[in-house]
């Protein structure tokens, strides 16, 4: 559990070292402290709740449980499940979709340099930023050509508008200052896209976005 000055964080890895090579790097951060560890996602529940990790970094990829099941399990069965930032070796890798859709909240790739992995962990714990942006919109522009999969057509012109900024990778207080409406707005209407496409989170409700075809991976804003 963590304190108001610190992130909890559980690591999920098959890979005895990729373990404590995260372990040291994230134990050396002022504000970042590990609570557990997984060797295998179908322990990562019982782990979660013995320790109240507010981010769980999730291999996609684990021989027994893999990182998709275990993040379906975890949503399914919490109340007030911690933020799941999946990990990966390839940026194109299609367990990363998968899992973004079945509701984490980001993804990282291991060669990333520790001050991305903290960066990262900060990101998808504070819930009001997508998460590399740039690098979901080449992870879904190397996907081929799919129909679309969810209705985007219930959101407001508004919600529209406001969803496309947050496939940009802006901010509450970014899209707040661009629309000039209020942050309380901002917040209510990222609510009402997120129950009116069933996403769980930012870049699940960007992931239907792309594939409903609402926002294109090449688009600018």
């Amino acid at each position: 559990m963590s304190t108001p000055e610190t992130l909890s964080v559980l690591i999920a890895d098959d890979e005895p070292l990729v373990r404590a090579g995260l372990r040291a790097l994230l134990d050396r951060q002022p504000d970042l402290t590990v609570v557990g560890e997984a060797a295998d996602g179908a322990e990562v529940l019982d782990r979660i709740v013995a320790t109240q990790p507010d981010v769980v970094l999730m291999d996609v990829r684990m021989p027994g449980t893999d990182g998709i099941t275990a993040t379906r399990q975890v949503l399914a069965t919490l109340a007030a499940p911690p933020k799941i930032l999946v990990i990966t070796t390839f940026d194109n890798d299609d367990y990363v979709h998968e899992a973004l859709l079945a509701g984490a909240n980001g993804f990282l790739l291991k060669r990333a340099r520790k001050e991305e992995i903290a960066h990262a962990i900060r990101t998808v714990a504070a819930g009001e930023s997508l998460l590399f942006p740039g690098a979901v919109r080449r992870l879904l522009a190397a996907r081929p050509p799919a129909p679309a999969t969810r209705v985007t057509s219930s959101l407001t012109r508004r919600e529209t508008e406001v969803l496309r900024l947050i496939a940009a990778g802006l901010s509450n207080p970014d899209i707040a200052a661009e629309l000039f409406i209020s942050l309380e707005t901002v917040k209510t209407h990222v609510g009402n896209i997120f129950t009116k496409l069933d996403a769980a989170n930012r870049a699940q409700a960007v992931v239907i976005a792309y594939e409903s075809g609402l926002v294109t991976p090449g688009e600018a804003r």
